[in-house]
This record gives structure tokens, C-alpha cells and sequence, in this order.
């Protein structure tokens, strides 16, 4: 259920204040064939996912659910079918999608990083431009957002229900769930503060589906009685591979917390024995009401006694593990897919929709158990793409399926050259405006340039690598090895072809070309 106004809990200090910037820049003042240039420039509207995988979306031709308003989106808008992350992991990837830039660049190469909010962002020029801007929900880079007229974040990683949320003001609660709280203020803020003589960047920032996976109370009978499809590689073994792929610590197997992800709820008077984010379990249970709490345990309960008496082991353990994973999974999509929808209803209702680009993508992709493994981080396809889809009906073809390698760095000088802003020389991304018109640029990029650089939780190993429409060369930076897959025959990543003599001119095309995309990046 949606939060209304009475639910609102309000910290002492907190106040509101709604200013409105009505100077916009003079080069946007001329007259254009006899009309004002103001009224041209299309509006923005970026609804911004968590972790959300290419394979949990149905018009990516999922095979595990539906998806039928960013279904919608895509029909009515442009597919990217080959869309890129240049780091896998939550923090750098917004950073590169605020700036431009890749992470060597923008200063935030992991999670432990601080963004400097006085570098160069496309908020901040669309803001200079003329542009009235507004963020809402997921915010996740430490210091506060600069750029915006209006914003609200949730801290750190937020919470699922009841959250909190910051804003320049001060902190408030609100009672609900967070998918539901985000679209909801992300709504109000384009019906009710928004100016209607300016052009708009709004962008929506959804918690959802972030690890804990935790599911509205209206979506946790939803996928009960089915099973859901796993993954072919959900028994992988790595054989073949370096010592990255085995040495990893997220796997379902293994890794997964059987409290804190797995929703086996425990006793309070057995929350002092728990370990790791287990812990956490009674601090997320106690900010959901009495209804909220009952329905969790109406859910879960029975399901959860009938594991106990199962006593499972082994590949049936892990089989159980994934589908309660996966359900909760999917339900939170199922949330943010209702989002979907409310927004492009709203942009009909208000007469928005013909000059919108609305933009769905999520921060990276996600492990749905490839490889036995959930989390993101490698440079594997699951992690490393991307959904990317972008409706613009005053300009872009509907139904437009985009084949060509772009990144997240691509987005940010494509907002900017959509809104007549120039685009500053010091962005690494290319504007991706002559793809969503269906036109086929000259010279467009052949590969993609990765670097993964944090050490820490899931004990991934740094590395990096290129991939092209084809090939994926991937060089792990401490223990020094090399993975090379041909994606046309092997898409699933499951054979290492490094050392096959009959790839050797094509390995050594790979590496002339990593040590190019190295130099291009400045990172030699």
C-alpha cells in the first residue's frame, strides 16, 4: 500500500522549503521556425533501478517473468539489446552515469568512495541550462546531491519499509513501502511542483532490487505455486577457468545469509546468536506495521516450517535457496514494473508524453544464478549488461531494437545533447541521440572498455578487459590470469578459450585492442 500524507512522520527539525529557479540561459531564448526553443526541448525522465538483470525483463526475452509496462516501454520506445556498465557495482556505476566519466576519472572506483559533487554532471548543466531538476529515492554516493532543485534520498541503502528519507531540510519517515514511497513523490513532484513553463529533468531512483529482495505485501503470494526455470550454469563448476571464478564468495550455495536473504524468520529471543547480516533481521522487521508483519509471517511461515521438516542437503538445498531467492527477487521487480506504468500514465494524463524521454535502466545487472552465484561485480554477462530502454515518441522509431555497444557513460552527453546543452569535452561517453532516431552513426565503437577495482565483500578479484560484438578478453589483475570467451558459440561463459591455439589471431586482436581502449581511458 501506498503512503497518503497522514502517514508521514516528521523529524523535529525537519521543514520544507520549494524554491523555484525561473532564470533560464539566453542561448535557449530564440526563437526557432517561428516557435520558442523552450517549449521544444524534450523533457527527461530517468527511472533508475538497483541490480535489476536483462533476463528479469520480459521484451529482453525473459524466460523467469512478465514485465508488461517496461514491456510497454519498449514498444512504444527504443531497445538497447547491447548496453554496457564500465564498472559493475552501485556507487561507481551512478557516478558514471552522473558524469560521464569513467571511474578512474569521476573518483569513485568502489563503493568506499565519495563523490565530489563539485565536479561537472549533467544535472548540474541540464540546472544551468534552464532545466528545473529533481531526484528522488536511491541515491547511494555519500555526499549530498548537487544540480537539483528538489531532492529526496533514501540514505545509504535505504530500507524496504517505512523508510527514511533525506532531503537539504532535514529527515522524514514515511510509512509504506519504498518502490511504492518512490513513485509516489517522484508523481507529486511532476503534477504539483513542476513548472510548467520549463522543460524538466526528473529522475526516479528505486531502491528495489537490491539485496535484501524484500517484497511489497501485495506481491508475496505472487509466483507461489510455480517454479521458477534455473539457470543452465547453476551447478558450475569453473573448471577451465582462473582462480577468480572459484575464489568468489557469492555463491547460493554458500553464501547467502539464511535469515537476512533467505527470509527465515527467527524468534527475538534468538536474534543474539546470529551472525553477519543476519544480525540486521529484527531492525528490518520492526519498521513494518502489525499488518505488514502479519502478512510477512502468513507468507513465509508455513513455507518456511516445511523446509525445517525437509532437513535438505546438497543440490536440493541449493534449489530450494534459489527459488526463494528468485521469487523475491521477481516480486520486487514486480513493484518497480507497476511504477512503470503509473508514470506513463501519469505523462498521458498531464499531456507530457509526446515530448518525454523517459529513460528505464538500472545501475548494472545482476547473477539470477548463473553460475551459481547472485551479486554482480565480473565483467560476466549478467553483471555487465545492462537494460536500457528509451521512449521519446516525438522522435524515436517505436519498437526501435538498437544492436550497436554503448555504456552507461553514453547517457549522460545524450541527455545533454537532446536538451541543446553542449556536451563538455571531458566526458568519455558518445551521445547516443542518432541511435534513438534509428540513424546508424559513422565510425561507432567495435568494443567496450571494463575495470572492475574494488577488494572487499564477495572477494571478487580486480580486473578488467574488452568486449566486442563477438569476444570478451578479461585479465584478472592479481593472480595475473586471462578468460576469453566467444559469446556467438558459448554465451554463457562456461569455456575459457585463452589458451586455444586456433583463437591465437583473434586473442592477439583482443589485446592490441585492450591496450588501446587502456590508452584511450588513460589508463596506461
Amino acid at each position: 500500500m501506498a503512503y497518503t500524507p497522514a502517514m508521514v512522520r516528521v523529524s523535529p527539525h525537519f521543514f520544507v522549503v520549494f524554491v523555484l529557479f525561473g532564470c533560464a540561459s539566453s542561448q535557449f531564448l530564440e526563437k526557432k521556425q517561428g516557435e520558442d526553443t523552450e517549449s521544444q526541448r524534450p523533457n527527461i525522465l530517468v527511472i533508475f533501478t538497483d541490480d535489476h538483470a536483462t533476463a528479469a525483463i520480459s521484451s529482453y526475452r525473459s524466460v523467469i517473468n512478465q514485465t508488461p509496462h517496461l514491456d510497454r516501454l519498449a514498444e512504444e520506445g527504443v531497445l538497447f539489446e547491447n548496453a554496457f556498465v564500465t564498472n559493475s557495482i552501485c556507487a561507481p556505476s551512478r557516478a558514471v552515469l552522473l558524469t560521464g566519466r569513467h571511474s578512474h576519472h569521476n573518483g569513485v572506483r568502489d563503493n568506499g568512495d565519495i563523490f565530489d559533487g563539485s565536479q561537472t554532471t549533467f544535472p548540474r548543466l541540464l540546472k544551468e541550462g534552464g532545466y528545473q531538476t529533481a531526484l528522488v529515492g536511491k541515491w547511494h554516493l555519500k555526499s549530498d546531491p548537487v544540480g537539483f532543485d528538489y531532492w529526496e534520498i533514501l540514505p545509504g541503502q535505504g530500507q524496504y519499509y517505512s523508510p527514511d528519507f533525506k532531503t537539504a531540510e532535514g529527515t522524514r519517515q514515511y510509512e509504506g513501502y519504498t518502490t511504492e514511497i518512490t513513485t509516489d513523490l517522484a508523481l507529486s513532484w511532476l503534477e504539483e511542483e513542476r513548472d510548467p513553463d520549463r522543460p524538466f529533468l526528473l529522475m526516479c531512483q528505486h531502491k528495489a532490487p537490491h539485496r535484501s529482495w524484500m517484497p511489497s505485501p501485495e506481491k508475496l503470494a505472487l509466483y507461489k505455486e510455480e517454479t521458477i526455470p534455473e539457470p543452465s550454469s547453476l551447478f558450475d563448476d569453473y573448471e577451465g577457468r582462473g582462480p577468480a571464478a572459484a575464489n568468489q564468495e557469492m555463491t547460493i550455495a554458500r553464501h547467502m545469509f539464511l535469515h537476512y536473504d533467505l527470509k527465515m524468520n527467527v524468534h527475538p529471543d534468538e536474534m543474539d546468536a546470529l551472525e553477519g547480516p543476519d544480525q540486521w533481521v529484527g531492525g528490518l522487521l520492526d519498521r513494518m506495521t502489525p499488518v505488514q508483519r502479519e502478512a510477512w509471517q502468513a507468507a513465509y511461515g508455513p513455507s518456511n516450517a516445511s523446509f525445517r521438516e525437509k532437513d535438505l542437503e546438497g543440490d536440493d538445498l541449493v534449489r530450494w535457496k534459489y527459488q526463494r531467492y528468485i521469487k523475491d527477487y521477481l516480486r520486487c521487480i514486480a513493484s518497480v514494473d507497476d511504477g512503470v506504468g503509473q508514470i506513463l500514465d501519469r505523462l498521458d494524463r498531464l499531456g507530457l508524453a509526446e515530448n518525454t524521454v523517459v529513460v528505464y535502466a538500472s545501475d548494472q545487472g545482476f547473477f539470477l544464478g548463473e553460475h551459481g552465484w547472485y551479486d554482480k561485480r565480473f565483467m560476466y554477462e549478467p553483471s555487465l549488461r545492462f537494460p536500457l530502454l528509451v521512449r521519446w515518441p516525438r522522435e524515436a522509431p517505436a519498437g526501435l531494437r538498437v544492436t550497436q555497444l554503448v555504456q552507461n557513460l553514453d547517457l549522460a552527453p545524450t541527455f545533454l545533447e537532446l536538451a541543446g546543452v553542449t556536451v563538455p569535452e571531458e566526458m568519455d561517453g558518445e551521445s547516443l541521440a542518432s541511435l534513438l532516431r534509428g540513424e546508424t552513426p559513422a565510425n561507432w565503437r567495435t568494443s567496450v572498455y571494463y575495470e572492475y577495482f574494488e577488494r572487499g565483500i564477495h572477494a571478487v578479484e580486480p580486473h578488467s578487459g574488452v568486449r566486442t560484438d563477438r569476444y570478451k578478453l578479461i585479465h584478472f589483475h592479481d593472480s595475473g590470469s586471462w578468460e576469453l570467451y566467444d559469446l556467438a558459440k558459448d554465451p554463457g561463459e562456461m569455456d575459457n578459450r585463452y589458451d586455444d591455439p586456433g583463437l591465437g589471431l583473434v586473442r592477439a586482436k583482443l589485446h592490441q585492442e585492450l591496450v588501446r581502449l587502456r590508452a584511450e581511458a588513460g589508463r596506461t
